[in-house]
């Protein structure tokens, strides 16, 4: 079925873009949410005149997304996380979340949907995430995980603890 999208939509196209879609999903989700109306002559020109005020809109929003990714110069985040093992693998991870709560600790207000993370942070090390701002402004802020020094205490009273226990457990026959 053909339909002229009417909002970008993800891994179909954007506004004012004529798809091919199934009769399905075009009746039971694009269709119903108003993101595409059918192709016919009207249709084209109510969509002309939408595109061209959408494409102002985001002229305006690409400039404001510009100017506040100034105040991320100099941002840089820092978490501490518990650790096991000599894997050294996180007991936690470091979240969108987190990430969001602690660019608002420092005075940048993010909704969390903006922040890129294929997958929560789950070893140390320092990491570069995206903030996306608009379709075509991101941001980079530098990630940094950190291990806690008490954790560190703690593994190392474990191994000990473990190794004082090794020569107990030995048993001989003789």
């Amino acid at each position: 079925m053909r339909l002229i999208l009417r909002e970008e939509v993800d891994h179909l196209g954007r506004r004012g873009d004529i798809v091919n879609v199934a009769r399905g999903y075009a009746r039971n989700f694009l269709l119903p949410k108003r993101l595409a109306m059918e192709v016919n002559d009207d249709n084209l020109r109510i969509v002309e005149k939408e595109k061209k005020i959408y494409e102002a809109k985001l002229a305006k929003e690409k400039v404001e997304a510009e100017e506040f990714a100034t105040t991320f110069s100099g941002v840089k985040l820092s978490f501490i996380r518990r650790v096991h093992g000599e894997a050294e693998e996180l007991y936690g991870s470091v979240s969108v979340t987190d990430i969001a709560e602690a660019l608002e600790a420092k005075g940048v207000t993010v909704e969390r949907r903006r922040i890129v993370l294929p997958e929560p942070i789950k070893a140390l090390g320092e990491f570069e995430v995206e903030v996306k701002l608009h379709p075509e402004v991101s941001v980079a802020v530098p990630v940094t995980v950190e291990r806690d020094p008490d954790s560190a205490v703690e593994a190392s009273e474990v191994e000990k603890g473990a190794e004082a226990a090794e020569p107990a457990s030995e048993v001989t026959d003789g």
